[in-house]
């Protein structure tokens, strides 16, 4: 069984040798905070497609405004849970350190989304199909099992962990240096990728394999064993409540987003939201609702009753289940085990939103030129760094930054150094540089 006081760690990554109490007024998981607001990944966030296209001129989310939601949700969910655990804990001699879990939580959100490539999550498909179904397909004789696996699964939290932690050319070795429990709590899919199965979810490449058992063992994560000896692992119990927060997030802002666009009736979403809510509370909420006049407002005084009643259930959720997280055995997201009313709530969003947001033209208009966008680079890229003598390669890799070794020794090496380029581009850099490589941009002479 796993306990918080192994589970909450502020040893850094790569600074293992230096680890000491930190002094002011900042702990390192603030640290932690900040170091990830300042980062040049976490800006880059803001031109990277949440669902609907950008810019525009009504806003919508991205990918930054996306996580620090997140995080604020984050943080309130960690409080509820704290409140609790404190008292329920208060004899025993670590029990200060639960003060750090909205801090910890805080940070986690903030990295959640940093290595989701850009175009949204049809960046993540794009990718991994074009090794299953595309050019890079003819690789697959040249890579290892689990190698092939990283490439045609790939995934954007198993790329956050890699963002965080690889030590790029130039770089110092542990990447940002982040504390063991806040690198621990974004990894959802604690399990390399031949377990991906066919969701394609996991948590890390192979490259990052050893960096994660050392974190997992370091916080005393449950091991566990796939069939055939992969590594795999208990989530940290923070992971629920990460999960938690952005799941509530994307899916009660999207609809949002879609009424300000007029994808969705403001009368659909006020009956849609007004569902997690019992009768009595309805008409109070209708009676408030009844001195706005504008929609918009209407919906978003909505929205925040609905992120607060799922804040509680998902914290009563995590307190009611906390000795099976612990144990290991607690199976699915908090918010499959919330109350009946605000879980059907709760589908019923999830079932709009599939229904009308997902499926919208803007939308796919942005995932089908995101596909072609994304796949012709990766093409012209891993071209290059296969074959680098090359007069057009030698140019093409003149134009990427030098903390991508393109020049690895192993042809996996070489692949990964064109994803991390690729994954870390915004939208606009990446129709940008798609455009000058097709010759339909030029410079100004």
């Amino acid at each position: 069984m796993m306990n918080w006081d192994k589970l909450i760690n502020d040893k850094r990554l790569g600074l293992e040798d230096y680890h000491h109490a930190q002094q002011g007024s900042r702990s390192d998981f603030q640290r932690d905070f900040d170091r990830l607001v300042f980062s040049s990944p976490f800006r880059r966030l803001q031109n990277k497609t949440q669902v609907f296209p950008l810019p525009g001129s009504i806003f919508v989310h991205n990918r930054l405004t996306h996580s620090m939601e997140v995080a604020s949700v984050g943080r309130s969910l960690a409080n509820e849970v704290h409140a609790v655990l404190k008292e329920k804990y208060a004899d025993e001699p670590w029990v200060s350190k639960l003060d750090a879990l909205d801090e910890i939580v805080g940070a986690a959100c903030l990295a959640h989304d940093l290595g989701n490539p850009p175009f949204g999550h049809s960046g993540e498909k794009a990718i991994s199909t074009f090794f299953s179904e595309g050019p890079g397909n003819v690789l697959k004789s040249k890579m290892t099992e689990r190698q092939w696996a990283d490439l045609t699964n790939f995934e954007g939290n198993a790329n956050s962990l890699r963002l965080l932690t690889h030590q790029f050319n130039g770089r110092r070795p542990g990447g940002f240096a982040m504390t063991y429990s806040m690198l621990a709590s974004i990894v959802k899919y604690p399990y390399e990728s031949r377990l991906a199965g066919g969701k394609s979810k996991f948590g890390f490449f192979e490259s990052e394999v050893e960096t994660f058992q050392r974190i997992a063992d370091e916080l005393g994560l449950l091991k566990k064993y796939g069939k055939n000896g992969e590594v795999c692992y208990a989530r940290h119990p923070l992971v629920y409540i990460v999960e938690a927060a952005d799941d509530i997030c994307y899916q009660v802002m999207d609809i949002e987003d879609a009424h300000k666009l007029r994808v969705l009736a403001t009368d659909e979403v006020i009956d849609t939201f007004m569902s997690f809510f019992p009768a009595e509370r309805q008409g109070n909420m209708r009676a408030t609702m009844s001195h706005v006049d504008d929609p918009n407002e209407k919906i978003a005084y909505l929205r925040s009753c609905v992120i607060g009643a799922l804040v509680k259930e998902c914290a009563a959720t995590f307190i009611k289940n906390e000795t099976s997280i612990l144990e290991g055995t607690f199976t699915g997201s908090l918010l499959e085990h919330i109350s009946p009313l605000e879980k059907r709530g709760y589908r019923r969003c999830s079932a709009l939103a599939w229904d009308k947001i997902y499926k919208a033209s803007d939308v796919v208009d942005i995932e089908l030129a995101g596909n072609r966008i994304i796949s012709f680079l990766m093409e012209k890229l891993i071209h290059a760094v296969r074959f680098p003598e090359l007069n057009y390669s030698s140019l093409l890799l003149s134009k990427v930054p030098k903390q991508y070794d393109i020049g690895a020794p192993t042809l996996y090496g070489k692949v990964q150094a064109v994803l991390d380029h690729i994954s870390g581009m915004t939208d606009v850099y990446a129709l940008d540089l798609y455009r000058k490589l097709y010759g339909m941009s030029l410079p100004a002479v």
